[in-house]
């Protein structure tokens, strides 16, 4: 999870990305940029969520496996993205997106 502190020579490409936990086979975010190199490297909430999830998790013995992926093919215009975007984070009930947040509750807040 520490590949937005990598350089990058480009301000990076249109992509959807994924915070998964392979470990239970949980989607944790769901999330659209034009600029997959530089979202990350500023403020972004869900990397405090997932600092709070791994070190809960690690309190209690419990083991996560969790990874950033990207689906490159996503549409460069943003409101084309944020129409996938939305259904996916609908669908798989991500605990981190504000969206299902009233199904969840706001994360470590």
């Amino acid at each position: 999870m520490s590949f937005y502190r990598k350089p990058a020579d480009s301000p990076g490409e249109a992509c959807l990305y994924f915070i998964l936990d392979s470990a239970v086979g949980l989607v944790l975010y769901v999330g659209e940029t034009c600029r997959s190199n530089k979202r990350w490297k500023g403020i972004h909430d869900c990397k405090d969520y997932i600092a709070s999830y791994q070190d809960l998790h690690s309190r209690y013995g419990l083991t996560t496996a969790v990874n950033a992926a990207f689906w490159w093919d996503a549409p460069v215009e943003r409101r084309a993205r944020q129409q996938l975007e939305l259904p996916l984070i609908l669908k798989w009930r991500s605990p981190f997106n504000k969206e299902n947040w009233d199904l969840w509750g706001q994360p470590f807040k």
